[in-house]
């Protein structure tokens, strides 16, 4: 199968499953409540209060403002308030449109990754067959943006990578697209600390005495981040000027903001953004815990309208297959690192895992499923890297034994996509929200936290 028809088939499959059923549900799902009345601050210009960066709702906001979306006609005030007209599809086509084109962007990421096309291939299907990735993307929400544009800076820093001589230019779209990521949530950090983590460890290997010299190429490195820096306030700029009036939000600001430099009241916002975050002491009944993300134990209910219910959770075998993926490159890193002799793509899958786990065990705040996506995609990134290597000669001693161990990663690959494909059409109703009898409904909670 060539490039380009990989590509086509890719984009075709991704399509179909983001935008099937596109108008269901016609009411309001889980947090639209909140992003809902943040999009609709920007057309009465109230100033409005968020713990997030603002690019996401502005997005939406600017796009829909296209369509001629009337905030008027919406109230966003409850969960299953029924929307009066068709322009709430505006509002859902970017996240939507986001989470279409992340497939394509693992894909080419694995190929940079020097992961063979079938690799490529499998992790791209695995992100479209994921119920999990699916439901959040068909929503106003934010986390689309944020992995999109995560995964296209790290996309670009190996293309950069790959040959720092001649392209400065992907260095600069990492930079950008790294600034766009942390200007949705702050948890976009990750995609930046893992290039410069990677930069760092390089210069370490050299084996030259470290020195302030030895470091300058990392600095030099890190610099072009004041893109992203550059790219984040201006985004807040755009953020104040747009909400000149009196609103919700003046309450979290300190009197007379409006008349301060603009550069002070970003400070500020931010600076409450922090406090607010951390002051969120409120319980949720489908909030859970950071260690209970991978074997996914507590998915979230976001609607329900008489038999149609739409959940937040993972097709259980990407989720659990990927978390074993996790565990088996954690016992190989250990066992690489007595023998000196060390893998550096697990490495970085590892380091990117863990930058995007382990940060939420310090938060105080009530998590849910939904912070374990960025991860989860490192995870599948390990799973397909670990098949694909039991196909390689690097285990091999023979020809034949390598023609054998590819042929087994080929239907390894073939198994994996074809159950969670059937699995993810059997989740589907969940996801897309559709009528279910309750037999069907019952059949599908397998667990009493799953309820």
């Amino acid at each position: 199968m060539s490039h380009k028809l990989t590509i086509v088939i890719l984009l075709t499959i991704s399509i179909a499953v983001h935008f099937a059923y596109f108008d269901r549900p016609k009411e309001t799902v889980f947090d639209e409540v909140h992003f809902g009345k943040f999009v609709s601050a920007y057309y009465s210009g109230e100033y409005y209060f968020d713990i997030h960066p603002p690019l996401g709702k502005l997005a939406i906001a600017g796009f829909a403002n296209l369509l001629d979306f009337n905030p008027n006609h919406y109230s966003f005030k409850n969960i299953g308030d029924p929307f009066p007209d068709k322009k709430y599809l505006a509002l859902r086509f970017l996240p939507a449109l986001a989470g279409t084109l992340l497939p394509l962007v693992i894909y080419f990421l694995i190929l940079e990754l020097g992961i063979s096309r079938i690799a490529a291939f499998s992790g791209a299907l695995l992100i479209i067959f994921d119920n999990a990735l699916l439901t959040q993307s068909r929503l106003m929400l934010l986390d689309p943006f944020l992995l999109l544009f995560g995964f296209l800076s790290l996309l670009f820093y190996f293309k950069y990578a790959n040959n720092k001589i001649l392209n400065t230019k992907y260095l600069i779209l990492t930079a950008v697209f790294g600034g766009l990521a942390i200007s949705i949530k702050w948890t976009g950090l990750s995609f930046i600390a893992l290039p410069i983590l990677i930069e760092l460890v390089e210069q370490l290997k050299t084996g030259i005495k470290p020195t302030f010299a030895k470091f300058v190429p990392v600095l030099r490195f890190t610099s072009f981040f004041i893109i992203s820096a550059a790219i984040y306030f201006s985004v807040f700029a755009l953020h104040f000027t747009l909400l000149p009036k009196p609103g919700p939000g003046d309450a979290f600001m300190k009197p007379g903001f409006r008349e301060q430099n603009l550069l002070k009241n970003i400070v500020n916002l931010n600076l409450e953004m922090y406090k607010s975050n951390q002051r969120l002491g409120a319980t949720h009944p489908y909030g859970s815990k950071w260690y209970s993300w991978p074997p996914m134990t507590r998915p979230i209910f976001y609607w329900i309208k008489e038999n149609s219910r739409i959940y937040f959770f993972g097709n259980p075998v990407v989720w659990w297959a990927s978390a074993i993926a996790v565990a088996i490159s954690i016992k190989y890193l250990v066992l690489s690192t007595k023998k000196r002799n060390l893998d550096k793509i697990p490495v970085i899958l590892l380091g990117g895992y863990a930058l995007n786990l382990l940060p939420f065990i310090g938060v105080k705040r009530v998590m849910f499923l939904y912070h374990y996506l960025a991860a989860l995609i490192f995870a599948i990134l390990m799973l397909v890297y670990l098949i694909d290597k039991t196909g390689s000669t690097f285990f091999d001693k023979t020809q034949d034994e390598s023609l054998t161990a590819r042929k087994n990663a080929k239907k390894n690959f073939s198994v994996l996509i074809i159950a969670s494909a059937i699995v993810f059409i059997f989740f589907a109703p969940l996801s897309y929200g559709l009528p279910l009898s309750n037999k069907m409904y019952g059949l599908m909670i397998w667990f009493a936290s799953w309820r």
